[in-house]
């Protein structure tokens, strides 16, 4: 093997349908970079809605976020498992990209006092963006063998540090310097010419989306389907409307899966606390908007090597171990967080993020798929999707309680805690072996099945 081919399989992509699926969070994480973090709120408390308050226009972003989470949390079990029906992942997850990416490309046209237009859009591109996730990830199990899941999915947070952050790094330097794009800048910054930098930002994310996305529909094979195709057109809704109310009873059957999920909801609320939360109180403390721009791009860079790191340490020491280091450092961010005054600190906040998002997400994806079969990843993992979703509801409103409370953004911060603790409370519980088990029996009694 070269040189070349043994780092590609240390990396768990050694695969032409790996580095496809890989490619994907290349696309996708445009979305959550430049339009979801970093570029289009800012846009749209400053131009969009700047005939509101500030805090309006923050609720309404807010509650649109909230009603993205909500619909995808409803929708995913849904087309998830029927997308294992009738083998049409691909096809599902192809009309999310397209029409995302359409919604997205609109953005284009939004400008000062478009508030609803622009929040329709918004939520229109973020539930496409998110409910795609539910097919992409249950492609996993069906092209990575049990030994190269932690590796395969690590790689594709790791992709996705790399795609997202070379976009927003090129929307940053034309934003703050239109001339070397060859715009010259506005007098009037909330004009059409002098919003037009940021318009084409949320437009190059559309296009972002969709050349990145190509890869996986050319090497990523559609999984075989659950029913003949004879009976598909006629049985596939119902079978599948059936089935969403027998999967929670069927999760019993798969408790370490069951376990995984809730352990999943409980810290992956503190992880996406933290994401939403952590830019609003650094400008809350005082920290300049540059230096918290600068402290997006350093969680993404950072995060690229710090993935592909999680994956090997996963390969030696095992996913729910790799975990727990993960969750350490967490609470470790929430403390400093706590103590946090400069943009020094703000700065080593952001590395120490970087060095665990992308792992620990990665890996709970990675071993949620190891519990249950593949088979049913697709119904499992619109599941996933909803346990992934409410972790977007729970954590912001417990911070905001905390500061109702008490009184103290600080004291918000090092309440996070809590949900790293419980989730690791939880995850301890999980028999990883006996989840490993457990699923391939299931996948042993389908094919005898079949068989006869």
């Amino acid at each position: 093997m070269t040189p070349g081919g043994k780092l590609l399989q240390r990396l768990g992509l050694d695969r032409p349908e790996l580095r496809a699926w890989a490619m994907y969070d290349w696309a996708l994480s445009s979305v959550q970079t430049t339009l979801m973090v970093a570029v289009f709120p800012v846009y749209f408390v400053q131009v969009v809605a700047s005939d509101l308050p500030a805090s309006a226009a923050s609720q309404r972003l807010a509650t649109a976020n909230t009603i993205v989470a909500i619909v995808v949390a409803c929708l995913g079990p849904v087309l998830g498992t029927l997308s294992d029906f009738v083998a049409a992942k691909k096809r599902f997850l192809g009309v999310c990209v397209v029409l995302g990416a359409m919604a997205t490309a609109g953005l284009f046209t939004v400008g000062q006092g478009d508030v609803m237009r622009g929040l329709s859009l918004f939520v229109a591109a973020l539930i496409c963006a998110t409910a795609s996730t539910v097919f992409y990830e249950s492609l996993l199990p069906r092209i990575a063998r049990p030994h190269e899941v932690d590796r395969v999915s690590t790689a594709g947070y790791a992709f996705g540090y790399i795609g997202g952050g070379v976009l927003l790094a090129a929307n940053l330097a034309w934003i703050l310097k239109p001339e070397l794009i060859g715009l010259s800048p506005a007098s009037d910054p909330r004009s059409p010419a002098g919003t037009l930098p940021v318009r084409l930002a949320l437009l190059s994310v559309a296009f972002w989306w969709v050349i990145f996305s190509v890869p996986l529909f050319r090497r990523v094979p559609e999984p075989a389907p659950l029913l003949p195709p004879n009976e598909r057109a006629g049985r596939a809704l119902r079978l599948t409307l059936a089935q969403f109310g027998s999967t929670v009873r069927e999760l019993r059957r798969f408790r370490q899966a069951l376990l995984m999920l809730v352990a999943f909801l409980l810290y992956n609320d503190g992880i996406q606390t933290i994401i939403k939360m952590a830019t609003a109180y650094g400008a809350e403390i005082g920290i300049g908007s540059s230096d918290l721009i600068a402290a997006i791009l350093i969680v993404q860079f950072v995060g690229i090597p710090c993935a592909f790191l999680f994956g090997a340490v996963a390969q030696r020491f095992g996913a729910k171990r790799s975990l727990f280091v993960g969750l350490s450092i967490y609470v470790a961010i929430s403390i400093l967080g706590y103590f946090m005054r400069t943009a020094t600190h703000f700065y080593l906040l952001a590395f120490l993020t970087g060095l665990v998002q992308g792992g620990t997400q990665a890996l709970s994806r990675s071993l949620f798929a190891s519990l249950i079969p593949a088979y049913k990843s697709g119904e499992f993992f619109g599941f996933y999707a909803v346990f992934e979703k409410f972790a977007n509801i729970f954590g912001p409103l417990f911070f905001a309680i905390t500061i109702a409370v008490t009184g103290e953004s600080r004291l918000a911060i090092l309440s996070v805690i809590l949900f790293f603790v419980a989730g690791a409370l939880v995850l301890s519980l999980v028999d990883v072996d006996e989840g490993r088990r457990a699923a391939r029996e299931a996948e042993e009694d389908l094919a005898r099945q079949q068989a006869a």
